[in-house]
């Protein structure tokens, strides 16, 4: 019986831990009457490191009228 907890419980710490992913970037607008769409790669990290670097990222496009989001590849 304790065995079968032990597992069960490796089994849901698993399932809580943070995977990495590879990640984009992607910001979309329109600046000037010029529509755009730019993509960036993050690379395989955390969801939150993803949304953190996209965030950032997405600060300097927001002055321009773009916004951005991280998704997953």
């Amino acid at each position: 019986m304790k065995k079968i907890t032990l597992l069960a419980a490796v089994i849901v710490a698993a399932s809580f831990a943070s995977c990495k992913k590879n990640y984009t970037c992607t910001c979309t607008g329109t600046s000037n009457g010029v529509s755009g769409t730019y993509t960036y790669d993050l690379g395989k990290i955390k969801k939150k490191d993803a949304k953190s670097s996209c965030d950032a990222a997405g600060a300097a496009w927001v002055s321009v009228g773009y916004t951005c989001e991280s998704k997953v590849k």
